[in-house]
């Protein structure tokens, strides 16, 4: 399982490769290959999951390579799903960079399966743990088109075009983009913090107990919500949405991450 997981992330870094080299040469080919290989990657790290599912017997996202290697898939096949249905210019080169990245978080960390601890043996665990997990993609997604409109927005504002411009979307595009995204993450935020309450309450008898990772899920929670009331009531978008949309995924990374490093609490199994 392990070579098999190297493959899958090698491929990764393959297609990445590929969309980089495209956005500096704009050779077409360099594209077709990319999103092939994203697509055949895509599938093969799906059917890792599910091998390992039947080899540990429960849904695998107990641990931080099983998080990490979800939190990729997720994102791979939100970004494919937002291919499919959007055209945005050289999307892939800011994307397949940062799952790259998650699948070398991934590839670090222990792969050994651990039997499951008695609170996490609910039936919970799927539900809550992949719709967080996907709520984070979305937010992800939304993180790089926020770094692509503040650097279409800086070539604009200093009137110096140069490669960015050019191979970058419009900005309104990218403010459309963002939307959408944060348009699918919050509300998956939201159910997985709800279901999280009701399995706490399950496993522990309480809906919250202000455990450091309940917490920075409620702060996340605030600053995508804020982000969103803002832009319903006053109007906000373009450079002010992009940079909250960086702080939020910055939050929601030290949110799966760091409290569990730094902070620990009832949460800290994912390590």
């Amino acid at each position: 399982m392990a070579l098999f997981f190297s493959i899958i992330f090698f491929g990764y870094v393959l297609a990445s490769s590929n969309y980089v080299i495209f956005f500096y040469n704009q050779n077409k080919q360099f594209r077709t290959v990319a999103r092939s290989i994203l697509l055949a990657t895509g599938v093969l790290h799906l059917v890792y999951l599910i091998s390992r599912y039947i080899m540990a017997g429960h849904t695998p996202l107990t641990s931080n390579h099983e998080a990490v290697s979800f939190f990729a898939l997720a994102m791979t096949w939100g970004y494919l799903s937002f291919r499919w249905r959007y055209q945005v210019k050289n999307f892939g080169t800011f994307v397949s960079p940062l799952i790259s990245l998650l699948m070398l978080v991934a590839l670090l960390s222990s792969n050994q399966i651990n039997e499951l601890p008695p609170a996490l043996q609910s039936n919970w665990l799927p539900v809550h743990a992949s719709i967080a997990l996907i709520a984070n993609s979305f937010l992800a997604l939304a993180f790089c088109g926020g770094i692509m409109y503040l650097l279409q927005e800086k070539e604009i504002k200093k009137k110096r075009f140069g490669m960015f411009y050019s191979r970058l979307p419009s900005l309104e595009a990218l403010d459309s983009l963002n939307h959408h995204c944060l348009a699918i993450g919050f509300p998956l935020m939201t159910l997985g913090i709800i279901t999280g309450s009701v399995w706490a309450k399950q496993a522990w008898g309480s809906y919250w107990q202000w455990d450091p990772k309940e917490t920075w899920s409620l702060i996340t929670w605030f600053i995508y919500a804020a982000l969103l009331h803002q832009r319903l009531t006053v109007g906000w978008r373009g450079k002010r949405a992009a940079i909250m949309a960086i702080i939020g995924f910055s939050a929601a990374l030290f949110t799966l991450w760091g409290v569990s490093y730094f902070l620990g609490g009832i949460h800290s199994y994912v390590g």
